[in-house]
This record gives C-alpha cells, structure tokens and sequence, in this order.
C-alpha cells in the first residue's frame, strides 16, 4: 500500500521527468507528416494575419491558438520542434495524472501507472506528433482523475480545475464528445456491476440505491459542506461555477479572430462573438462530423486495423490489463475497485467504439484506447511486481550472507512467468522505443506509422530548397502539375490561383497533394507556383521545380542543369522528385545559405 515517506512522489515525479526527456529529445528530427503539414501550414498563415476561424476539418482551435503564443517566442519561432512541443510537453506531463488517484491506487501501482503512461510507444510516438488525439485524451484523464480526487478529499474546488482542463480536452479535437460518451457508458456499467455485485450478495437493488447509496450521498454532502443540506447548496454552487469555467475557456478559444480581441473593445459585439463561439462552433462541427458522411465506412477492416496496431503498439499494456481486472476481482476483498472497472469499460469502448467514429484508418486513434486501459495495465504490473518482489529480495539476501547460496529454490513457477512477462515488457518497450521514436518508413514501423509520412532524408533536400529560395529573386518554387496514374481527373500539385492560398481555407484536393512541402515552403518565404497537367515548364524555369515520381523522365527532359532528387513521399506507392538547379545551390554555398 502506499508509503508516508514521499517515495512513491519521487518516483512519480522521476517517471515523469523520463517522460519529458523521451519527448523532447530530437523533437525536430522526423519530418512533418501530412497532417503535420496541413495544420501547420494554416497555423502560419493565422500567426501572419492574425485571423482565424472555427474548421472542424482541421479540429479544434487549441493548437492554432497556443502554437500562435509558442512562434512569438524570441529564440524559438515557427519549426517542426517548436509546433509540437505544447503535445510533447502534455504528454511528458501526463504521467503526473497518477498522484491525483493516491487514494486509489498503492505505491506500486501509481508508478507502475506513471510508467505506462510515460512509456507506451503509441503514447510516445504521437507525443513527437503535432496532432490532437494525446492532447484530448490527456485532458480529459486528467479532468477525471480530478473529480475522482474532489470526491475522495471531499473537496468541490477541485472540480474548477476539472472543468477547465476538460474543457480544454474539448477545444482539441471534436471526439472529446466521444470521452463524454465513454464516461457516461462506462458510469453506466459501473452502476450496473455494483447492483450485480450486491444482488449476488442476496442484497435487494432496492436497498441499495434507497440506503447505501443515499447514505453514500449524504456522506459526500457532509464532507463538501458539514451538513447535508449546506452540502447540497454548496455542491450546486459549485456545479453552475464548473460549468461556467468550461464554457468560458471552450468560447475563448473557439473565438474568431480578430473579432475576439475588437470585441473585448466594443462590448456590444461580444454576445455575437460567443455565439459564434459556442452555437455557430457546434453546428459546424455537427454539420461535418455528426451529420455529414466521415464515418460511412465498413465497420471490420477499421476494427481490424485498430487491432492491430494496438497489438504492435500497446500489446503489454492489454496483457497487464487482463492480468490486473483478474487479479484486482479475485484479491480485492470487494471485488474489482471503481477505478479499475471504470476504466476497463472506458477501454474497452473505446476499442469497440472508435473504429466507427474515425473516419480514416489512422494509428493514433488508439491511444484513445490505451489511456483508459494503462489504469488496470497498472494493477496487472503490481500484481506481477508484488509476487516477483519477495524472491528476488530472497536472492539478495542470500547473496549477502552466502554468496555461493543456491537461491533457485525462490523461484516458483508462477513467479518465474512473472518476471518474465516483466523482463520482456521492459525489454519489449525499450526496443519499440528505440525504433519508433523517428521512424518514418515502413520498415521501422509500418504499424505504428500512419500512411501519409515522407521519409527523412526528404527534409535534407529541403534545406538545399531553403538555401536557395533565399539567394534567389522571383519565383523559387515550381510544381509540376499531374494526373494521378489511370485517373486523369485527380489533378495533383496544381493550383490556379497560388494566391488564394493565403487565405485561412482549404486550398482544394490539388493543394492537399503537395502536403507537408507547403510547410516548409511557407516557413521559408519561398515564391511557389504550378503549371497545369501536361504543360510545359517553359524556357526560364525556377531554381526548384517539384514533380511526381511518374513525372521524373518527362520533367527531366525539359530540364538542364538540374540535380534530382527521389524521395517515398508516402510510405508506400508514391514518390516525389525535387530538381535542384546546380548553379543556384553553388551561389547558396557561397552566400552562406548553406553549411
């Protein structure tokens, strides 16, 4: 059970700081994926101009609005370490969520929560990623630790911080609808597993909601306001303030800008602002993700997929999860803890769950599984942890008053299979770690990895396109417009009207194709242009023309001078050709442009 010593903080906060450190270390190193791209890029172009409106296609407004504070910074500005570093930083944070539960959880099992949430390669992974899902589901395990810790300490101002941090879940990415949903299902199941529970007791459902749980009840009132009645007042008190901080915080970052801040001038304008805020937001985000058509789709390949990355990604975290439901029901003299079953509901949901709300067969989705599952991930490794301990402290001991002791006989079977499903968890984990962390090909990680990723060496060309966008005046940048192979109306890299680009909106499906180069073009201040499928590039073509790999030959011929370059622009199946002219690179050399 947890100690009065302060150890089992230390080793929270130790865990913790793990955890930052595995994030944050080479933050920069992999290149932008896809969707890094496409949200980064309107990320600049809100940073440049300053205005900014709700698009549920590219989620919530949190990272526009904090990546926006986190370019300003002097010394750090706009690049792939700066733009993730908000979602590495929640998630090196997260695993502090297990102090919260003390009352819930003993030592061993808080570190071992804090560990799993620290290190789960999925988790770890989509940390280094400039994208919503760990930022949602941190927020919103953190909102829940909160209120389960206001419960515990009889404490109601706890849920002031609970609502804002879940509020902040909801100004991420819109499944934090779907969190809600999950808690109330998983309350759901709880209720009824503790009737279950009491009806096999010989107990009368009855009886159990009109006493125990009024008395339950009761017991929480006295302890938020000393009497019932002043309990019941101060709790409704307290329910209407925890709302109007979520409301607060959901409608300051869902405000247009720059209405937001001319409102905040004019106050007459500010009931437009929030509506527009909190109903106009709603309704967008209804109109595209509840009612539009994202989740049509075969409902088994999407399962399939999200199995199968939860076996590459958290296959420890499942086995501990079944080890600790079983041995949480079995040794816990009133059955499976609140905590833990809760959280196995929340989990299992989400499994079953997810693969219809996602509209895309996309890796990160799972980590909205593996968050709820690491709760009795961490029981499984306590248990494990409590009948390995006492033989090895036996080895110990034995080595130290005979070191030529034969210890063997401490290892029992089931502890023998104990330390080893611990040892090749430990062993399992660090590995994917080490290969996960900048994977971007299919061979490190295709499981992990979701399909739209560039390979590294990619951004290596792209300094020499920085390079040379700044030696040289005009335009810098060409695209060569194409139709994708045996479909000639899927245009790809064209654009009629670059300028049009500029503006905070989709930019259109031949825009999309070019993602994540307009990223960094955009950090660049390079000129860019396309021609049109099956134009010709012309007899003064810029410095950097960009093609499709099914283009290379063609382009090529109309090139002279030029060095090509041939990266996977997708994991799979596509490739891109960056031309460089030689000349140009040799006067960025000789400028300094380029180490």
């Amino acid at each position: 059970m947890r100690s009065d010593d302060g150890r089992a903080l230390r080793a929270v906060l130790l865990v913790t700081a793990l955890a930052l450190a595995v994030r944050v270390v080479g933050l920069g190193t992999r290149i932008f994926h896809w969707d890094e791209g496409r949200v980064g890029y309107w990320i600049l172009r809100y940073h440049e101009t300053g205005e900014f409106a709700y698009r549920p296609i590219v989620h919530g407004p949190f990272l526009f609005v904090v990546n926006d504070w986190l370019f300003a910074v002097p010394g750090l500005g706009a690049s792939d370490f700066s733009a993730r570093l908000i979602v590495a930083v929640v998630g090196g944070l997260l695993p502090l969520s297990a102090w919260l539960l003390r009352d819930r959880l003993d030592d061993v099992e808080m570190t071992a929560l804090a560990l799993l949430l620290a290190l789960n390669p999925l988790l770890v992974y989509y940390s280094r990623f400039m994208r919503n899902d760990v930022l949602v589901g941190a927020f919103a395990f953190v909102a829940l630790a909160l209120v389960v810790r206001a419960l515990d300490r009889g404490d109601a101002r706890l849920v002031y911080p609970a609502a804002a941090v879940f509020a902040l879940a909801f100004t991420t990415k819109e499944n934090a609808v779907v969190y809600l949903l999950c808690f109330l299902g998983a309350g759901t199941l709880l209720v009824d597993h503790r009737l279950f529970r009491s009806a096999r007791a010989g107990r009368s459902v009855r009886r159990v909601v009109t006493e125990d749980w009024r008395l339950a009840l009761g017991y929480r009132l006295q302890r938020f306001g000393g009497t019932v009645g002043r309990g019941a007042a101060l709790t409704a008190a307290h329910a209407v303030g925890a709302v109007a901080v979520f409301v607060a915080v959901v409608a300051f970052f869902y405000a247009p800008r720059p209405d937001l801040w001319t409102a905040l001038g004019a106050p007459a304008r500010l009931p437009g602002v929030l509506e527009s805020a909190t109903v106009g937001s709603w309704k967008s985000f209804y109109g595209l993700w509840v009612a539009g058509s994202h989740q049509n789709h075969d409902y088994l390949p999407f399962l399939y997929d999200y199995l199968e990355t939860l076996l590459y990604g958290a296959l420890f975290v499942c086995l501990f999860a079944v080890i600790g439901v079983v041995a949480d029901g079995y040794e816990g003299s009133d059955g499976t803890r609140a905590l833990v079953a809760f959280a196995t509901y929340w989990g299992a949901v989400s499994i079953l769950g997810y693969p219809i709300a996602t509209d895309i067969r996309a890796p990160w989705a799972v980590v909205h599984a593996v968050i709820p599952l690491a709760v009795p991930g961490a029981v499984g490794v306590a248990t494990l942890v409590r009948r390995v301990r006492p033989a090895v402290a036996d080895i110990w001991e034995s080595i130290g008053e005979n070191p030529d002791a034969d210890a063997s006989g401490t290892w029992t079977l089931p502890v023998a299979l104990a330390a080893l499903v611990l040892c090749g968890a430990v062993v399992g984990v660090v590995g994917a770690n080490l290969t996960y962390t900048n994977a971007a090909s299919e061979e490190e990680a295709g499981e992990i990895i979701q399909w739209a990723q560039p390979e590294n060496e990619l951004k290596g060309t792209l300094q020499r396109v920085r390079a040379v966008s700044q030696v040289t005046e005009g335009t810098d940048v060409l695209f060569v417009g194409t139709h994708a192979p045996g479909n000639p109306s899927d245009v790809q890299f064209y654009v009629e009207n670059e300028s049009s680009l500029r503006q905070p909106r989709p930019g259109g499906p031949a825009w999309h194709t070019r993602l994540p180069l307009p990223w960094y073009l955009e950090r660049y201040g390079a000129n860019v242009t396309s021609t049109a499928p099956n134009e010709t590039i012309g007899a003064d073509p810029p410095p950097v023309v960009i093609a499709a790999g099914w283009d290379e030959d063609r382009v090529a011929s109309q090139l002279s001078g030029y060095d090509r370059h041939r990266h996977d622009f997708r994991l799979w199946s596509e490739e891109i050709v960056v031309f460089i002219d030689r000349e140009a690179l040799a006067t960025a050399r000789e400028r300094g442009a380029l180490s």
